[in-house]
């Protein structure tokens, strides 16, 4: 696994062995897509997290989206 980013008290981990979507770290996790079927970030499923931060953490994904795009380029190909 690969910290991608680390924001606001959470982190952005790509698995190097996994398949989209990417999963967010706080004091719970989510799983999000990086390009859902409209083009933006997707919100797939969430454990342990507050509404609060599944707000903040999808807030970070979808601003940071061409910077995550990016990263999982670099370490899986494109995402098809």
């Amino acid at each position: 696994m690969v910290t991608v980013l680390r924001a606001h008290g959470f982190r952005v981990v790509i698995f190097v062995d996994d398949h989209v979507p990417a999963h967010v770290f706080g004091d719970g996790q989510a799983k999000i897509n990086l390009l859902g079927a409209d083009g933006i970030p997707d919100l797939i499923w969430t454990e342990d997290m507050t509404g609060g931060d599944v707000r903040r953490a999808m807030r970070i994904v979808i601003e940071r989206q061409a910077l995550l795009l990016a990263r999982w380029k670099d370490i899986h190909g494109p995402i098809n």
